[in-house]
């Protein structure tokens, strides 16, 4: 599949060197890049300021350049060689600081000494800058007490921007869709970062392909968190109408373990599908967590009220790795071959999903059965067996179990089960 490997270099050579947040011109610029190979993704925007259920999209946030300079004017952290050196949205900064000061706004993790750590405050006005241990201990040893560093941090912050974010639609036979969710707001990382959206792409590049799809896919491209709640407050109608299920992607590119977080009802369409796929690709050994532990976007597809039973796909899962949220998130960690396998479970479990059968009761509380001939009309001490298979049947479609899902429900064989919905779907008790 040539095509993985094409979405593999455009995000280590293009999208990989740019500074993305949860707003400004980088993820702007990221969508646009994407967009040029799916020229039917729609670029879509929210203004600051605007109420998302109990968030408020945050000031844009841009940053031309930021560095530490010695007393000798040389650079000692540059932002243009590295920008996870920069904190997240760090507010405008032109100061001198002695040592003591500086490094006080230094953050870097001990236990991996060579690794420059990510760090953001999106909600809260701060400034900092990463580096590695090693790098902070050259520091210490280099210069004295009183020695002071020039820092400069060239951010603004648009009360009056926009979050940007992407969505690009698959029509099928019907209204009824799958949701495939990734995020594009992290700054220079391959896995917890481009891994999804390459996936992404070629799952995009495969579908668009198919001739015909028994149901429409719909993939968005959002910042994490603020991305999918403002997403779900503008969409959360049409969502809840038509939506079988779907995945969250994240840190799909690397080869170690696959790996998934349950929805929070553990036993969604999407999660049978997604463990249908691992036995019929023959991996074993597999991870799952239960939605306890989960860390990305599923987090807000399955809130309270939303119950969109999405599940995160993953083979290495977020903040379980070394590398994760740190410089050694690279593309010696991201292979083609790891893409490709995170792509063929993704792809497989779409398209079990999208054959699923997941009925939808048309009556609203207990239908009466008799008048149409399946329950007797003469109230008798007989067992009703198929009677009541059929009433227990309806109990559960509720749209979100899918036949197999019933069939263990109501302790009845699958081909019985599936008999029992093409009976009540011929008289039109479910969808």
């Amino acid at each position: 599949m040539s095509f993985i490997k094409k979405y593999y270099n455009i995000a280590k050579y293009i999208l990989y060197p740019l500074c993305r947040s949860i707003t400004g011109k980088g993820t702007l610029k990221s969508l646009n890049i994407i967009k040029k190979e799916f020229p039917k993704l729609k670029i879509k925007k929210i203004p600051s300021k605007t109420k998302v259920f109990d968030w408020t999209i945050p000031k844009e946030w841009n940053v031309k350049d930021a560095y530490v300079k010695d007393k000798f004017g040389k650079k000692i952290i540059d932002f243009k060689k590295n920008n996870l050196h920069l904190m997240g949205y760090s507010t405008p900064v032109n100061k001198t600081l002695n040592k003591r000061d500086l490094l006080n706004k230094i953050y870097y993790l001990k236990y991996q000494p060579n690794a420059i750590p990510y760090t953001t405050s999106y909600y809260k006005d701060r400034w900092g800058f990463n580096i590695s241990y090693n790098q902070k201990k050259n520091i210490e040893k280099k210069y004295k007490k009183n020695d002071t560093f020039k820092v400069a941090v060239k951010s603004k912050f648009n009360l009056n921007g926009k979050l940007n974010y992407g969505e690009l639609v698959i029509k099928g036979q019907s209204k009824k869709e799958i949701l495939i969710s990734t995020y594009i707001c992290h700054p220079s990382m391959a896995n917890d970062q481009l891994s999804g959206p390459i996936v992404s792409m070629c799952l995009i590049r495969y579908f668009q392909k198919r001739k015909k799809l028994e149901r429409t896919l719909r993939f968005i491209f959002i910042p994490e968190t603020i991305g999918s709640i403002a997403y779900l407050s503008k969409n959360l109608k049409h969502l809840k109408k038509n939506l079988i299920g779907g995945y969250a992607l994240s840190c799909l590119g690397d080869e170690k373990n696959h790996s998934f977080v349950f929805s929070k009802s553990g036993n969604s369409p999407s999660d049978e599908a997604l463990i249908e796929a691992y036995k019929k690709l023959k991996i074993k050994n597999y991870k799952s967590f239960s939605f306890l532990h989960r860390g990305s976007d599923e987090r807000q597809f399955n809130s309270p009220g939303i119950d969109l039973s999405i599940p995160l796909l993953c083979r290495s899962k977020p903040n379980l790795f070394n590398e994760y949220h740190t410089s050694l998130d690279n593309f010696k960690l991201v292979t083609t071959k790891g893409i490709r396998g995170g792509f063929e479970v993704a792809k497989l479990a779409i398209n079990i999903l999208l054959k699923k059968i997941v009925p939808e009761n048309l009556v609203l509380c207990e239908p009466q059965m008799s008048k149409r001939g399946l329950y007797n009309t003469l109230s008798i001490k007989r067992n009703f067996d198929i009677s009541r298979k059929y009433m227990d049947f309806l109990q559960y479609a509720d749209g979100k179990n899918s036949l197999e899902e019933i069939s263990k429900k109501i302790e009845t064989n699958f081909n019985l089960t599936k008999k029992i919905y093409y009976k009540l779907k011929k008289f039109r008790l479910v969808r």
